[in-house]
């Protein structure tokens, strides 16, 4: 399954608030559905791994060398998530977990 295929019952979109968040619902996706699971997770979100729910983030800035980055950029896409980081490197934005968050979401 790919996230192209993922259908929603309302239409609705699947927004993680926070990397953790994301990989965590990304772990939880059984054949089409997201089910309640509990435990730990290797499962690796990126643009070679992409997501199958998870179609929106809520997100902190991390430093672009961080993996988190890979992560950001297999739910909004290269390009937004170049744009979005030079704007907030643009203006001033604070990183990290205290800092300023943005909402990306896949067209």
């Amino acid at each position: 399954m790919t996230h192209e295929t993922t259908e929603r019952v309302d239409g609705g979109r699947v927004v993680a608030v926070g990397t953790t968040a994301t990989r965590a619902v990304e772990s939880a996706v059984l054949g089409r559905h997201v089910v309640a699971s509990r435990g730990w997770t290797s499962r690796v979100v990126s643009p070679a791994q992409p997501p199958r729910v998870v179609d929106g983030l809520i997100t902190g800035w991390h430093d672009p060398m961080a993996s988190h980055l890979l992560l950001v950029e297999a739910v909004a896409g290269t390009r937004l998530t170049q744009a979005a980081y030079a704007a907030a490197v643009a203006e001033d934005y604070l990183w990290h977990e205290f800092g300023d968050s943005a909402l990306l979401l896949r067209r």
